[in-house]
């Protein structure tokens, strides 16, 4: 049995070695590559648009990966960065789209909130506001259908909670028993406004009640809380038992978007919540149960660096995509000319 000590607590955990070194491998990955894309936004001319770190909130992505396999679609909202990278997308890839390249997981025409990969069973980043929990339960459908095991993941934040389409969607997943796990990563804020300002019901797990729906709260910065959740919901799902809501307890520690001067929310608040920091909270197990040594560490640390560093000079020598591009992959009228001046 081991052991995880944090705050003069002590929290018997089945988790191995093996388990928290990827844990922390993954969120560190995940960590750096969001601060490098960060400092090459405020680089002019580098990234543009729309840019949402998922800087704090690492843990949901490694915990969801060590209880689902690799077949499991993820769905997600526009803050894709971290699950996109989780489900194996290639960083030079994931750089690249950010750049606008045509080397880019979205062909360069996705941008930071589009990420997609059909061969990572990562089916995006959605720039509309909750536009992907009807599209997470047709993609249920479609495993249901074709008759897979798979299940579904369906990211979505604390102000999606609020759109229509979460109950039009609830009520047909539970009608058809669909694989789906509905995950919401509330991290307190959607976009600058609390939960408690927008929704008489501040425990968002509880809108599940309604469909009578398995629903839970569960602790979001906790790698090992969000690996026993999801286990347990996907085993559920594959069974033939339909859908479940979770509700991630976490934090983001960067604002909304790159633009975003927080005015909403203290100092005292973040800080706060930086002494929750999931990777540190990881690192601080395998330290106290001697998983690695400080230069084993210091080695991960290194290797992450190094292929971070790697995916921006990829993303600086790709090309631009050409302008034939423009218009593929886009639904259009058949009729419809476009002509490129």
């Amino acid at each position: 049995m081991l052991y995880l000590r944090l705050n003069f607590l002590t929290v018997a955990t089945r988790f191995s070695k093996e388990t928290y070194l990827y844990w922390y491998e993954l969120m560190q990955l995940i960590r750096q590559f969001e601060l490098k894309a960060e400092e090459m936004y405020k680089m002019a001319g580098k990234i543009r648009g729309f840019f949402h770190a998922y800087i704090g909130q690492e843990a949901i992505a490694a915990g969801c990966m060590t209880a689902t396999k690799q077949e499991d679609p993820y769905i997600t909202a526009y803050r894709d960065h971290g699950l996109a990278l989780a489900k194996g997308v290639n960083p030079k890839a994931c750089m690249a789209e950010l750049y606008g390249k045509a080397t880019g997981c979205a062909k360069g025409k996705g941008g930071s909130m589009h990420f997609f990969s059909k061969e990572h069973f990562f089916f995006g980043g959605h720039g509309i506001v909750g536009a992907q929990i009807g599209t997470g339960a047709g993609l249920a459908f479609a495993e249901q259908y074709k008759g897979t095991d798979n299940v579904v993941l369906c990211y979505f934040g604390d102000g999606a909670a609020r759109q229509g389409i979460l109950h039009e969607t609830f009520n047909l997943a539970m009608i058809w028993k669909l694989p789906v796990i509905f995950i919401c990563e509330n991290n307190n804020y959607a976009m600058g406004t609390s939960v408690e300002r927008t929704s008489n019901v501040i425990d968002i797990y509880k809108l599940a009640d309604a469909y009578e729906m398995p629903g839970d709260k569960v602790d979001g910065m906790s790698a090992e809380a969000v690996h026993d959740a999801v286990a347990r919901a996907v085993k559920r799902a594959r069974e033939g038992g339909g859908p479940t809501l979770l509700e991630m307890k976490t934090y983001r520690y960067k604002g909304h978007s790159i633009s975003d001067p927080q005015k909403y929310r203290s100092k005292d608040e973040v800080e706060e919540y930086k002494q929750k920091d999931p990777i540190t909270m990881v690192l601080h197990t395998i330290k106290e149960n001697k998983f690695a040594t400080d230069e084993e560490i210091k080695a991960i640390d290194d290797r992450i660096n190094n292929v971070v560093e790697e995916s921006v000079k990829f993303a600086e020598e790709s090309p631009w995509p050409d302008d034939d591009e423009l218009m593929k992959d886009v639904c259009l009228d058949p009729n419809y000319e476009f002509v490129v001046d």
